[in-house]
């Protein structure tokens, strides 16, 4: 299936590796352009030259999202760079131990502030050429209680956050959709670590709480996103859509 990609411009938030790198990945496969974003320059270089070496277009920008001002940043010199953005993935989040205020506000905006930072910055972009395409990678946490309370709050938020502006920007022909991954395994991720410090554990929550005994991979995720992303989910807004092999419970 085409899904009529080609040329689109797509930049991916927190894609120096795992979901964010597979769905830029993804993304270029179909032939975007595709501006990649995470912390570390290193390994972000590293995802787009091989991203390049595949014969795709990818820009490299490294920045520190959770810095006020540069998601906005991170837009304007994609912009810049392709002449637009049609396509914008806010995946990066995470979170932080604890139960205090510093806990919940990091949690908070990792998630949700900088995904509103940058849908804002995206935004008259994509309404200044009638359509656009923005997806929030939340977590099936988000509606399953199982981890960290501020983690869960803030992958609600997500979702909702997806639902309100799918209403608010349908006129615009501007797109929203949350997707909610369930427990994803790729090396140097957390499912890698947890795997590794406590096996008998985790084959108990692979046998127990996930029905297709196994744990799901970033490329499984990506592809969801990619045809979410494109033309041929033209009725497809406001949506959340779990990629989760029916997972019974978020965490352990």
């Amino acid at each position: 299936m085409d899904l009529g990609l080609r040329g689109r411009v797509a930049l991916v938030t927190g894609s120096s590796r795992g979901i964010g790198a597979a769905i830029a990945a993804g993304l270029a496969v179909e032939g975007c352009r595709v501006a990649l974003c995470a912390r570390g320059a290193e390994d972000l270089a590293t995802t787009a030259g091989r991203i390049r070496e595949g014969g795709a277009d990818a820009l490299a920008v490294p920045a520190d999202l959770t810095a006020l001002d540069e998601a906005e940043r991170v837009v304007r010199e994609t912009i810049a760079h392709y002449g637009g953005l049609d396509i914008l993935v806010n995946n990066l989040g995470g979170g932080r131990g604890g139960d205090d205020d510093a806990a919940w506000a990091y949690t908070l905006d990792v998630n949700l502030g900088v995904a509103v930072r940058a849908s804002r910055a995206a935004i008259p972009a994509m309404r200044a050429q009638g359509r656009g395409a923005i997806l929030l990678i939340a977590s099936v946490s988000g509606w399953q209680a199982g981890g960290a309370p501020a983690y869960n709050a803030a992958k609600a938020a997500e979702i909702m956050y997806a639902r309100s502006l799918a209403k608010d920007l349908a006129p615009d022909g501007i797109r929203v959709n949350a997707v909610s991954p369930g427990s994803i395994l790729f090396p140097g991720g957390g499912w890698e670590r947890r795997q590794r410090r406590d096996p008998e554990r985790i084959a108990r929550f692979l046998a127990e709480d996930l029905p297709l005994g196994r744990f799901g991979t970033p490329e499984e995720v990506a592809n969801v996103v990619v045809f979410l992303a494109s033309d041929r989910a033209s009725l497809v807004t406001g949506a959340n859509i779990a990629v989760d092999g029916c997972q019974l419970k978020p965490s352990v």
